[in-house]
């Protein structure tokens, strides 16, 4: 099985059900603490042609703040405040080459990891 990526926070309790899910699963990863931030060129890889607010926590007092759901960022913007406010990241996230599973969902999780 190839290694994946998985960007998580520690202290997050979806994070840490996803984590393990994915030991329970035999899933070997590289783990990523999103505490650390990413820099805006890692961001801009992640995200790629993929729709990039579907990368924003809408559950983050930042985008409640900024009323991003109805008024959201341009791409480089919302890039921008990611890299500078980790939180407003979603996550986890799970990353296996171009394939990316965002937030946990066990069959989302399941589908990717069976590649």
């Amino acid at each position: 099985m190839v290694l994946m990526k998985f960007y998580q926070k520690p202290a997050c309790s979806t994070c840490r059900r996803a984590k393990k899910w994915l030991t329970e699963n035999g899933v070997k990863i590289t783990e990523v603490d999103l505490n650390q931030g990413l820099s805006e060129a890692e961001l801009d890889a992640l995200i790629g042609k993929r729709d990039y607010l579907q990368f924003l926590n809408f559950r983050n007092e930042l985008y409640r703040e900024r009323k991003m759901k109805a008024h959201p960022p341009s791409r480089g913007e919302a890039i921008r405040l990611m890299s500078r406010h980790p939180n407003l990241i979603r996550r986890p996230l799970l990353v296996q080459g171009s394939k990316i599973a965002l937030g946990f969902d066990e069959d989302e999780f399941r589908e990717l990891t069976s590649r």
